[in-house]
């Protein structure tokens, strides 16, 4: 038998929860009633598939077919296979050791480490005969730093294999700055943050470096645990850069883009195309005529909403990364920092339209002797006055003929008082100009309060929950391929565009249909499944791609059907002026309190950090920004208003 052969055919556990969980079941059925607790394997490698085939046994996957007796008999191995696994190591000696582990291979290497140190070899034996017997035998440097008994064994030996290997920086990033890793890393106490500096340094400027680590450690908050400063981060962002345009001009890339432009003779309010002659460019054409005869204030900002599609139907902001927008690739693909804000294409697309049409519509007024901050100061000024009774708000528009570095630092500070003014509004029905003085802060996105009660509809992370949106919505979805003429991106898409039957979906597609007939998602007709409720699929659907739902922008019977979703323990229902993903894409935005890759615009203009030889064409584009920003602001706070006014759907701008 070929060592290929083999290696398919040793039996590994992955987790109970792993669909490869299966393929093995019949092996292991056929090296339980094989094993004799007398003659128990002799090489290591035998040893160890026996181990695996121990945790088949202990989750209790055995073939379907078992009879409780023969289920009953192949259980009772277990303690036999435990024994027989722990002699095994425990008579492991200096100088049988290399002999003992060689040929193990790679697929053994975790579960040789961990039994070594369970049965006290790293304590017997020295790491002289260890670690290189372990490295013969297929493991990686990331195998010994996942065991903890390994590395408190050998401190000052695992110190060195870190300090030397080559991509030695990695475990500490890992370790340290990256978000969702599978293994632990331990590492040796004799490691100080002193040396793990001068580790990572070495490999930012070394030829093996990472563009992906160099990254993180690029936009990593301080680590004072591995000496990640301003100064390493600043070294790693210019390599990163270096890196960049080394890979670009050996690789032309896929132009994609947005390109957005006023059309002389078009009647339709917007169009939009995507062509694909010369790459992914979305191109989006607005009416002139539109644009003119919308020139009044409350019309400008309802443009913002609605013509350049700001918000959803439930003024929820499409501006934020939302995790239902990461393709498959961008969610396995890449390193992502423990304190970064994952984006995507869909996220930086939406970004680059939405700063594009602000440009356009700025230059467009521009053009018409109206600036945009003249717009947001009547709203606050006069708006919220004439609407809603609210007095005392006030908004200074910056002045039209200073630089756009002064232009972009008063707007940031106009920006964050009316942030503070509406959170004092909220807080005590009124504005007091002396308490706003002495209260006002950095604001907190996430803390600004609603005028409402229960404006959102959260997820509660119920099991039930989560596996209904995900068998609806997600790309993953067991139940989005049935065969070529019955398939769709996602189940929910599949069932409301198609007709299909209960006995179209295969036989393991059934019990996953059976669990949503059983939660009143789905109804079979008999002649097909289709969606029960469509309020309660609007509200699915809206925690799925913007993880809330606005309670005040659904239909009456979507709120009945809110209610009823809060009573199952599904939902909850909480107030504030923006959603939890809206206030962290403010705080990625604006600041550092939550992610460390923003682009921090407020802190960096309001802290004077920005750099003087920035060009006048690069503070324009922070301007632009910081108008999108605060008009993004304005369309929420005018949202709060209009549903603490009439308890209704709102009606934007308008009384």
């Amino acid at each position: 038998m070929s060592d290929q052969v083999e290696e398919v055919r040793r039996v590994r556990f992955y987790g109970p929860n792993d669909m490869a969980t299966g393929l093995f079941v019949q092996r292991v059925a056929e090296l339980v009633k094989a094993f004799d607790p007398d003659e128990p394997p002799r090489s290591t490698a035998d040893i160890l598939e026996l181990h695996n085939v121990q945790q088949y046994l202990e989750h209790g996957f055995l073939p379907l077919g078992y009879t409780d007796e023969e289920r009953d008999r192949a259980l009772e191995r277990i303690p036999a296979i435990r024994s027989a696994v722990a002699r095994h190591f425990s008579a492991m000696d200096e100088v049988g050791f290399a002999v003992a582990v060689h040929g193990v291979g790679r697929e053994y290497s975790a579960d040789l480490i961990d039994l070594l140190g369970r049965n006290g070899v790293f304590r017997r034996i020295p790491s002289t005969t260890v670690l290189p017997a372990l490295y013969a035998a297929g493991a990686h440097l990331g195998d010994m730093l996942a065991s903890k008994k390994l590395v408190d064994a050998y401190d000052a030996e695992m110190f060195d294999e870190l300090r030397n290997a080559p991509r030695g920086a990695e475990h500490l990033i890992r370790r340290y700055l990256q978000a969702d890793v599978r293994e632990e890393v331990h590492l040796p106490s004799s490691l100080t943050p002193a040396a793990a500096r001068a580790v990572i340094e070495r490999y930012i400027d070394g030829v093996d470096a990472n563009p992906n680590y160099v990254g993180l450690i690029a936009t990593a908050k301080n680590t004072p645990q591995v000496g990640v400063d301003a100064k390493l981060r600043l070294r790693a962002r210019r390599r990163s850069k270096q890196m960049t345009e080394a890979f670009f001009a050996e690789n032309s890339g896929l132009k994609t883009g947005c390109d957005v432009g006023i059309s002389e003779t078009q009647n339709a309010p917007v169009t939009s195309e995507v062509d694909t002659s010369d790459g992914w460019i979305a191109r989006y054409r607005y009416s002139r005529r539109w644009l003119e005869e919308s020139c009044d204030y409350p019309s400008i900002l309802n443009n913002f909403q609605h013509l350049f599609g700001f918000v959803d139907q439930q003024a929820l902001l499409v501006l934020p990364s939302y995790p239902a927008q990461l393709g498959v690739m961008e969610r396995i693909i890449g390193t992502t920092g423990k304190h970064e804000y994952k984006v995507g294409a869909e996220f930086q697309s939406t970004d680059i339209r939405t700063m594009l049409q602000t440009r356009l519509y700025h230059f467009f007024l521009d053009s018409k002797g109206i600036e945009l901050e003249w717009v947001i100061a009547w709203f606050f000024e006069k708006y919220l006055v004439e609407q809603f009774g609210a007095k005392g708000f006030s908004f200074t528009p910056s002045d039209r003929n200073a630089s756009h570095l002064q232009r972009v630092r008063h707007l940031f500070v106009e920006m964050e008082s009316a942030a503070n003014q509406y959170n004092q509004y909220v807080q005590e029905g009124e504005l007091d100009r002396e308490l706003l003085e002495v209260a006002s802060e950095q604001v907190r996105y996430r803390e600004i309060p609603s005028l409402v009660t229960g404006k959102y509809l959260y997820p509660t992370g119920s099991d039930d929950l989560n596996a209904i949106i995900h068998l609806l919505f997600s790309d993953q979805s067991s139940l989005a391929y049935i065969n070529e003429d019955l398939k769709s991106d996602s189940a929910a898409r599949l069932l409301v565009e198609n007709e299909v039957a209960y006995d179209d979906f295969e036989d393991y597609q059934r019990p996953s249909i059976d669990f949503l007939i059983e939660q009143d998602v789905v109804r079979n007709t008999g002649s097909r499944v289709c969606i029960i409720n469509p309020e309660r699929f609007q509200i699915l659907a809206a925690l799925f791609s913007t993880e809330a739902a606005n309670f005040f922008h659904l239909s009456e019977a979507g709120r009945a059907q809110a209610g009823a979703m809060v009573a199952k323990g599904w939902t909850t229902r909480r107030s504030s002026l923006l959603t939890d993903a809206e206030a962290d894409y403010f705080n990625y935005m604006l600041n550092s309190v939550d992610f460390s890759n923003g682009p921090r615009l407020r802190n960096r203009y309001l802290h004077g950090s920005q750099a003087n030889r920035d060009s006048e064409d690069e503070h324009f584009a922070t301007y632009i920004n910081a108008l999108r920003l605060t008009i993004a602001l304005v369309v929420k706070i005018n949202d709060d208003f209009c549903i603490a006014s009439s308890h209704q759907q709102a009606n934007p701008f308008h009384a």
